[in-house]
């Protein structure tokens, strides 16, 4: 299903003018601060742009088209060459005393976006009034209010809409944040006859983390993931485990590595790469590459046939379900005297490289690749 960003125009993308609040000349058009950035961040997100705006009495006497149109079409060419380009343009002229069920935050203009095409309750209104967020109230969608946190609470304040809400900023760059942060975010549930598992996963944390597979040193060693690579993990498995530890152990690989793969997206912006640490006498070495292609090194020598409730040549297993299911060339060695200490050296240190590799700069969208593919 398509998912879309509705954004209002005055007072989100420009500044309204303080006296008539009619944008109709070009000495009029100035940019919200931040606007022209976080709009061309969030246009590279895969959801479809929509501005959204009342227009009061456009059309007529006190606000003639042809004042409206040259400022407006100056704002869409100043935004296109920042690669901004709006998937449609909803513009309601009626007047409020009107009552006009096209008028936001009334939802008669957004009938196209109602349809079982689209993922309203994934979707958001962006936008600087109460209005804009009665509107993703009445969408089912979500609403970011651009406005200062104590100002924006006072608005919201007693309002039966104002569950709709999930972010109050003043600031452009906290809005691309959060909507880039939230388009990181995967789950995976896969069900066998063998294991019956749900792995959900937020690659920029926020969330509270859960592992639970039933062997307890495997969860020991799966919360070395959100400890040091800094994500939200909720891993839980109920596996045949009166058969042996392999089937939970292997599919919980292939659900991790699915999850982390749809999580990473187009894998615009992220550094791809990733780390070497000790660990009390032991050393760890990962190389990870999220170049889409999986190529899997395993080096790594144990001396005993278990830690804990956990066999040692399952995590060679496990490493090696978890490549391929990511897609990408995992590298993995070890040396130690102590194994527990040894592997949890190990999964420590993808975690350091799995966190090197999928970090993002918001602002840098390009894709990590000479080849122009990943």
């Amino acid at each position: 299903m398509k998912r879309v960003i509705f954004v209002d125009r005055d007072g989100t993308i420009i500044t309204e003018p303080p006296v008539d609040y009619q944008v109709d000349s070009l000495e009029k058009l100035e940019f919200v601060a931040g606007a022209i950035s976080g709009l061309k961040s969030v246009a590279e997100l895969d959801y479809e742009l929509v501005m959204a705006s009342n227009q009061d009495g456009l059309g007529t006497d006190s606000f003639p088209e042809d004042t409206f149109w040259p400022a407006h079409t100056k704002m869409l060419r100043t935004l296109a060459g920042e690669g901004v380009f709006f998937d449609d343009q909803l513009i309601d002229p009626t007047l409020p005393e009107e009552n006009s069920p096209t008028r936001k935050p009334g939802v008669g203009m957004f009938g196209k976006y109602l349809s079982d095409e689209y993922d309203m309750a994934a979707s958001y209104v962006v936008g600087d009034r109460a209005t804009d967020v009665e509107l993703a109230f009445n969408l089912g969608a979500k609403a970011i209010l651009l406005q200062p946190k104590t100002e924006g609470e006072a608005m919201l304040e007693g309002k039966a809409f104002a569950s709709a809400c999930v972010l109050i900023t003043p600031v452009w760059r906290d809005v691309a944040e959060y909507l880039r942060r939230t388009d990181r975010c995967a789950v995976v549930e896969r069900k066998t006859s063998e294991t019956d598992i749900r792995i959900a996963i937020d690659l920029d944390g926020g969330a509270e983390s859960h592992v639970d597979t039933g062997l307890k040193f495997f969860d020991h060693m799966l919360w070395q993931l959100p400890h040091h690579a800094g994500i939200a993990l909720e891993a839980v498995c109920r596996g045949d485990l009166e058969v042996d530890e392999h089937h939970t152990i292997e599919d919980v690989a292939i659900a991790l590595g699915e999850a982390i793969l749809q999580a990473l997206g187009s894998k615009r912006g992220i550094d791809r790469y990733g780390f070497v640490l000790p660990m009390d006498e032991c050393r760890a070495m990962v190389l990870i590459d999220f170049g889409g292609r999986a190529d899997f090194v395993w080096d790594v020598p144990f001396t005993r046939e278990r830690v804990g409730d956990v066999p040692t040549e399952m995590f060679k297993h496990f490493f090696k379900s978890l490549c391929v299911a990511m897609r990408c060339n995992l590298h993995i060695e070890a040396r130690g005297e102590n194994n527990h200490h040894l592997i949890e050296g190990v999964f420590k240190a993808f975690a350091r490289a799995l966190k090197m590799a999928i970090r993002r700069d918001v602002f840098k969208y390009d894709l990590p690749s000479s080849k122009g593919v990943l």
